[in-house]
């Protein structure tokens, strides 16, 4: 199976921390399963370590990044592709993260299932397959 994780799901997991539930873990480390980690997501890191947003992940993103491919994950560069989907994706009034709104816009384009620690990515299930962290 292929999946894309969202940012908190990718900073869970590399934080081992507990609210990233057994069974999405068990996605994650699968063998056989393809976990697809959104150059996107690393952008929205650096941003957020840069205002400090994020102190408990302070690695560059240069190591977080060769921790991810030791993980067995794939970072999935932008395309073209991806950024033209975003108009696809329907903008909800209490849903307007534009991180969230692109990586939304990566699984439509690639046609792959996200996980997701938002409860906001069920607005978009009409779209993509959303796995939440439950």
């Amino acid at each position: 199976m292929k999946v894309l994780i969202d940012t908190q799901i990718l900073i869970w997991y590399q934080l081992y921390d507990p609210k990233l539930h057994a069974n999405v873990y068990d996605l994650l480390t699968r063998l056989g399963n393809t976990i697809y980690v959104s150059q996107i997501s690393l952008v929205e890191i650096a941003i957020k370590q840069k205002i400090g947003k994020l102190p408990e992940l302070d690695v560059s993103i240069s190591i977080l990044t060769n921790l991810i491919e030791q993980d067995g994950f794939v970072v999935l560069p932008l395309q073209i592709q991806h950024i033209e989907a975003y108009n696809k994706i329907p903008l909800f009034s209490e849903h307007r993260d534009p991180f969230d709104r692109l990586l939304l816009a990566t699984a439509f384009s690639e046609n792959i299932p996200i996980v997701s620690a938002d409860g906001n990515f069920e607005l978009y299930k009409q779209h993509v397959q959303v796995f939440d962290n439950t």
